[in-house]
């Protein structure tokens, strides 16, 4: 693809609008949002990722607040996104595209996707022709650049760009624990993006914050080869490292995040063959993290007298023993309880354990979450 490729003069790191600080009332902090906006920008980046359900709205509309009302037009690339639901009509498109303009009063959007294809929704974007009508965007210059962002196999990105060569790129999940993962593809989803000669947009370089904080031994790992470096720079530089790359965004949430980031992206170095082998290491240590073996069957809730959400408490028990982030992991148990008893809420009745197929110890792995994420 080389060096004339669609973006390859747009800096490697872009900031994405979707995790922004918040007030106390959980509205956005605009006056930080700003602050963090004029760092990256006197940095030298100027790629900005919002989407019209971020924040329902809120995202757009902080990026007119914070950029576009206080920096030239040209100075930035500015992206968002069209999402479709089962429930979606063409007038409802029309009208999507035609909010997300007036929240931000960009005037035009560089880069125009639909937003998360999938096989759930593929359905969709081809009953209501999202296709030709993002293309008469570009035609009308609303848009420059049109694209969507990809959570799927490879073969079903293989077959889109096969059936829609005219896409203008694509924006695909890429982190180092999904690089080899068969259920994300994260690299074989971009190779066929290279195969098909179109530049990537990475998301997720972090995996939503899973890769920044990480067991004591794999930050050991990490600081003996770099102590200067973060251990979130590990997985943001992995993907950066990549050729044909747009831009990989990251989405910060706070000026310190901002900081750390432009403190390594600013004046950015691919990764050394010490670096890439130090990684694989980290990624053979959490591949091989025991796990609960709970295939979400659902079966030990039918009985259980304090409707206990078993499999969702499991997930987030399984991902704070990999990743070790507490933080993140403490969201998703509360949205998994938040319908139901908590884990300490157990009777330890066992009714659950006599309806589970692969007779696992219920009782003490609920223990175990109550441990984590109850105290």
């Amino acid at each position: 693809m080389g060096e004339r490729y669609l973006g390859a003069n747009i800096p490697k790191l872009g900031f994405g609008l979707m995790r922004l600080p918040q007030l106390s009332d959980e509205s956005i902090d605009i006056e930080q949002v700003k602050k963090m906006v004029d760092a990256f920008m006197e940095a030298g980046f100027t790629y900005f990722d919002t989407a019209y359900v971020y924040g329902n709205g809120a995202s757009e509309l902080a990026a007119k607040a914070a950029l576009i009302d206080r920096y030239p037009r040209e100075s930035y690339q500015l992206a968002t996104k069209l999402p479709v639901w089962d429930y979606t009509t063409p007038e409802d498109i029309r009208k999507m595209f035609e909010t997300s303009m007036q929240r931000t009063q960009a005037g035009y959007f560089d880069f125009y996707l639909m937003h998360n294809v999938n096989r759930n929704n593929i359905a969709d974007f081809d009953r209501l022709n999202v296709w030709d009508y993002v293309q008469d965007l570009k035609k009308q210059g609303l848009i420059k650049n049109a694209g969507f962002s990809f959570h799927d196999t490879a073969e079903m990105l293989d077959n889109l760009l096969t059936k829609h060569p005219y896409v203008d790129f694509v924006q695909l999940q890429i982190n180092y624990i999904d690089w080899d993962s068969e259920s994300v593809q994260s690299r074989k989803c971009y190779e066929v993006a290279r195969k098909h000669h179109k530049p990537i947009i990475v998301m997720e370089p972090v995996k939503g914050g899973a890769l920044a904080a990480l067991s004591e031994e794999i930050q050991s790992m990490y600081k003996a080869v770099n102590p200067e470096l973060s251990i979130p720079s590990w997985a943001v530089r992995f993907v950066a490292s990549l050729d044909g790359l747009i831009t990989v965004l990251s989405s910060m949430s706070s000026l310190e995040q901002m900081q750390d980031n432009l403190s390594y992206m600013k004046n950015f170095r691919p990764l050394t063959q010490e670096e890439y082998s130090t990684i694989a290491k980290a990624v053979n240590i959490l591949n091989n993290i025991p796990t609960v073996p709970c295939t979400a069957c659902k079966y030990c809730i039918d009985d259980c007298p304090q409707q206990i959400n078993i499999p969702g408490i499991f997930k987030a028990l399984n991902n704070y023993r990999i990743y070790q982030n507490i933080s993140k992991e403490s969201s998703r148990y509360q949205e998994a309880t938040k319908e139901g008893g908590v884990a300490k809420d157990c009777l330890k009745c066992g009714i659950c354990e006599t309806h589970c197929p692969q007779h696992l110890e219920i009782r003490k792995l609920l223990q175990e979450a109550s441990s984590v994420f109850d105290s």
